[in-house]
C-alpha cells in the first residue's frame, strides 16, 4: 500500500458544484500532481430497464452504481497502479466494452454525489469535502447541464430531479454529509479551495 497516494472525495448533491472544486483544486496542486475521478463513469448498463427520459430508471439510487469496482479501483490506486475507468454513455445508458486509463498521481480527485454513503468506498478515501448547495441552485445547474451535455428534455429533468433526485438527496447524500472532514458552501467556495490546496500540500 503506497501512503504517499491521496484520494480526495468530493460529494454533495447534484449540481452542487462537485466536479468544479475538483478541477480547481487540480489547478491548484498542479496536473502533474493530480488525476480526476468521477462517479458518473461507474453507471452499471441499465439500457434495458429504460423506458423513457426522466422515467422508471433511477439513477440516484446507489445501486445504479458499480461502487465495488470502484473500492477496487481506490485499492489499485493506492498500490501505485493506473486503473482502466469505465466509460459510461449517458445517451444509450450504456457502458462500452472500451475503457479509459487513469494514470495513478500522488492526488487521486473523486467526485460523486454518494461517495460518503457507502461503506465499501469510505474506508479509501482520505480526504472527505462535502459541498454544500441550495437545492433552487442546484435545480437550475442540473438543467442546463443535462440538456446541453447529455440530450435530455426539460420535461423530463425536471420530472426526474422531483421523482428521483430530490428523494435520493434527501435520503442518501445530505445524511452522509456528517461524515466530511469539511463543508464548502457557495459563499466560502473560494476560500475553501486555497484552504484546502495548502491543507493538502503540507500533508
Amino acid at each position: 500500500m503506497n501512503q504517499d497516494i491521496i484520494i480526495i472525495g468530493i460529494a454533495g448533491g447534484s449540481g452542487s458544484g462537485k466536479t468544479t472544486f475538483a478541477k480547481r483544486l487540480l489547478d491548484s496542486l498542479g496536473k502533474e500532481n493530480c488525476s480526476i475521478l468521477g462517479q458518473d463513469s461507474y453507471y452499471i448498463d441499465q439500457s434495458h430497464r429504460f423506458d423513457k427520459d426522466g422515467g422508471a430508471v433511477n439513477f440516484d439510487h446507489p445501486d445504479s452504481l458499480d461502487f465495488p469496482l470502484m473500492a477496487q479501483h481506490f485499492e489499485q490506486l493506492k498500490q501505485g497502479q493506473n486503473i482502466e475507468v469505465p466509460i459510461y454513455d449517458f445517451a444509450t445508458h450504456t457502458r462500452g466494452a472500451q475503457t479509459n486509463s487513469l494514470e495513478v498521481k500522488k492526488y487521486i480527485l473523486v467526485d460523486g454525489i454518494l461517495l460518503f454513503s457507502q461503506k465499501v468506498v469510505l474506508p479509501h478515501l482520505d480526504i472527505k469535502i462535502y459541498i454544500d448547495c441550495p437545492e433552487e441552485l442546484r435545480f437550475e445547474r442540473r438543467l442546463n447541464r443535462d440538456v446541453k451535455e447529455r440530450g435530455r428534455t426539460p420535461e423530463g429533468v425536471k420530472e426526474q430531479f422531483l421523482k428521483q433526485v430530490k428523494p435520493m438527496h434527501d435520503q442518501f447524500v445530505e445524511t452522509s454529509k456528517g461524515l466530511s472532514d469539511d463543508i464548502v458552501t457557495v459563499e466560502n467556495f473560494d476560500e475553501k479551495v486555497q484552504l484546502w490546496t495548502d491543507k493538502v500540500l503540507k500533508k
